[in-house]
């Protein structure tokens, strides 16, 4: 899909190293241009024969060379790199760039046609523009923790980095987007992606609620804000759980059940009664759940095309046939056999197109400075 295109990739540690790792996957040429040292990423845990899984898992796909911005010779290294490049990612906090002699004006002189992305905490703008954040820091301003955890419960954090992971995708979509914006009419739009700006985002419902109808949303567990019943249940041996979307779905549901009086007790009959006396149904339906196997209870109401599921571990996900079947497992080929195993790509050609490890640090030097035309330092 991106074949023929390059990215030069600054970043380090998960947001933006996310959002080239899946550009790469697309098909682009990414480089990664690590600093001495390399990105710190290369030595966060844990550490297998010697290489971060942390950092091999979202740097598939990349070349990586080592220069140091702040000595000449590398510098002009750099120049010519630009120059070759279609887009520019970096996750420095604002005004890095440009005192390192690389600020959006002088990449526009060096490329004009070069799309310039930058990752940070609170974005290019604003009174916040220079202060440090990472993805706890982004949950919590942005809300997130607020409404996540059971219900009366503290803040929780969310189990995975949703404040990094956001912005990647996030930075990956407008970088597409400003290439082909590029191609249309030449210029090259600037893409400045804030971590605040995009959890205010992915919060849609709750900030919805919140501007437009007053809501003050608070944690509730596993519960939907407006439908019912939306949440896991403890089955006698497991968990699982339940989706009913609508007051047909919700007759469907009581009859797999054993419970079909529930569907016309004028409780729960219809979908906006029902949730506002959530407190009531919820103890009749756990009651019914533990008196079952969470085997059954999916049989029966998958049966009776119900949304509903298991509640997996991590262990139990990734061993689903449903994940085998869409080949979500990668395991990239080195030289010298398989490397470790990784979730692959939802987008683009999988499975029969094996991904690139992550690159030893400087592991493409020579190769780079020579489509660059330059000599080997």
């Amino acid at each position: 899909m991106l074949d023929g295109i390059r990215i030069i990739d600054l970043t380090m540690h998960l947001a933006g190293p996310y959002c080239t790792w899946l550009l790469g996957h697309l098909g682009a040429d990414v480089i990664k241009v690590e600093r001495p040292g390399g990105d710190p990423a290369r030595k966060t845990g844990p550490i297998i024969e010697g290489e971060s899984v942390y950092f091999a898992s979202v740097n598939r796909n990349k070349r990586s060379i080592v220069l140091d911005l702040k000595a000449d010779a590398d510098r002009a290294i750099f120049t010519e790199l630009v120059k070759s490049a279609d887009a520019l990612v970096e996750n420095y906090r604002p005004g890095v760039m440009d005192r390192l002699g690389f600020g959006e004006a002088r990449l526009a002189q060096l490329n004009p046609r070069l799309v310039f992305a930058s990752i940070s905490g609170f974005g290019q703008t604003g009174p916040l523009r220079d202060r440090p954040a990472f993805d706890v820091i982004a949950q919590a301003m942005g809300g997130l923790m607020s409404i996540t955890g059971p219900e009366g419960g503290p803040p929780v954090r969310s189990g995975m980095s949703i404040g990094d992971i956001a912005s990647s995708l996030f930075a990956a979509n407008g970088i597409t987007a400003a290439l082909l914006a590029r191609e249309r009419n030449g210029a090259a739009p600037r893409v400045d992606v804030s971590m605040l700006d995009c959890q205010l985002a992915l919060l849609e419902n709750a900030v919805a609620r919140h501007l437009n109808a007053g809501d003050e949303p608070r944690p509730i567990g596993t519960r939907h804000p407006s439908i019912t019943p939306f949440q896991a249940f403890s089955a006698s041996d497991g968990d699982l759980v339940v989706a009913v979307d609508g007051d047909a779905s919700f007759g469907r549901f009581c009859e797999a059940l054993g419970m079909p009086a529930l569907k016309d007790d004028p409780r729960f009959s219809e979908l906006a009664i029902r949730h506002q006396n959530h407190g009531e149904l919820e103890p009749i339906l756990a009651a019914q759940f533990m008196a079952g196997t969470r085997d059954d209870w999916l049989a029966r109401l998958t049966g009776a095309d119900v949304a509903c599921g298991p509640l997996n571990t991590i262990k139990d996900s990734v061993a689903q046939a449903q994940v085998s079947a869409r080949d979500m497992i990668s395991q990239p080929l080195r030289d010298d056999g398989p490397a470790m195993k990784f979730a692959a790509s939802p987008l683009g050609a999988r499975g029969s197109v094996p991904e690139r490890p992550a690159p030893a640090l400087g592991q493409h030097a020579s190769e780079v400075l020579a489509e660059l035309r330059l000599h080997d330092v």
